[in-house]
């Protein structure tokens, strides 16, 4: 069964600049259990995690002045959100939410978090609405458990946008492979170094990028044989997307998807799916390119 962490406040309340990109919190679930792609049992509620499994990858200082709304102007401005405890409650859950799927994933093959995939956030400070790194912060989960048998770790971030505080943090650790696909032009001006980038042209249409996604990863599960995958599913790849330049088609999207996690299904390396960055004008782009990411993991482990 694939395990589906959501929790309300992954759509709390926020100035109306914010709030339309939140409303797929909400809108994601029920349309999937309209469809009857999933029931009630595929969902679950996380907690907040644990300050013990956020330390391992974020620096104690910045994190206790997040805990407490001590961040300065400038920093608050670089995360996008203005700070509030319900604000630090959902982000903690949404981290908490990608442990839990690591754990399902470990025994099941597949989990998702409807949230998550916060990869701009450092080891330090936060940017572009990511505060907390929660695949990082499971990356760092599963390594400090020998006895889970996951010795190598890779990273598949295909949001538009680079994984730039997940490369930072694990700039040091050959454990985990960082592999990020992402527009050239797209947010962060300033990109660090993954393990692997792949920088796209604007326009990158879905037969471009899907050949290229070919090319790549059966030779990324040769050579860094990982025993487990964390995967960004952003759907900010859309041609209808108003911050990434690129030109995927929701069809182009879907058969991403379903050849990444096709690929995990068949190697049998659990993954664990987070769904990032979405943006387009109509909400029903980003609510059935998300959905289409469900239903893959549901066709194959369902």
């Amino acid at each position: 069964m694939v395990a589906i962490a959501w929790a309300p406040l992954y759509a709390h309340p926020l100035p109306a600049g914010h709030r339309f990109p939140m409303l797929k919190y909400e809108l994601l679930p029920e349309q999937l259990l309209r469809e009857g792609t999933i029931s009630e049992v595929n969902l679950f509620q996380p907690v907040a995690a644990a300050d013990a499994d956020i330390l391992p990858v974020h620096d104690a200082g910045y994190y206790q002045r997040l805990l407490h709304g001590q961040l300065t102007r400038q920093e608050e401005r670089a995360t996008g959100f203005p700070w509030s405890p319900e604000l630090i409650a959902r982000e903690t859950t949404i981290l908490g939410g990608t442990l839990a799927c690591a754990r399902h994933a470990l025994q099941h093959g597949a989990a998702l978090n409807v949230a998550g995939g916060t990869h701009h956030a450092f080891r330090d400070r936060g940017e572009g609405f990511c505060l907390l790194n929660d695949q990082a912060a499971a990356a760092a989960w599963l390594l400090a458990r020998p006895e889970l048998g996951v010795r190598q770790v890779l990273i598949v971030d295909l949001d538009v946008h680079q994984g730039n505080g997940t490369a930072s943090i694990f700039r040091e650790e050959p454990r985990v492979f960082t592999f990020s696909m992402h527009g050239a032009r797209n947010y962060p001006h300033r990109k660090e170094q993954s393990d692997l980038d792949l920088a796209l042209a604007d326009s990158t249409d879905d037969a471009t990028y899907l050949q290229l996604l070919a090319e790549t990863m059966p030779r990324l599960l040769d050579e860094v044989r990982p025993d487990f995958v964390l995967y960004l599913s952003g759907v900010d790849v859309l041609a209808t997307d108003k911050l990434g330049h690129l030109s995927l088609t929701r069809e182009g999207c879907r058969r991403r998807d379903e050849y990444v996690l096709g690929l995990c299904h068949r190697h049998a390396i659990p993954v664990v799916v987070c769904m990032g960055g979405g943006y387009s004008e109509r909400l029903t782009d980003i609510i059935e390119a998300h959905a289409n990411t469900f239903r893959a993991a549901q066709n194959l482990w369902g």
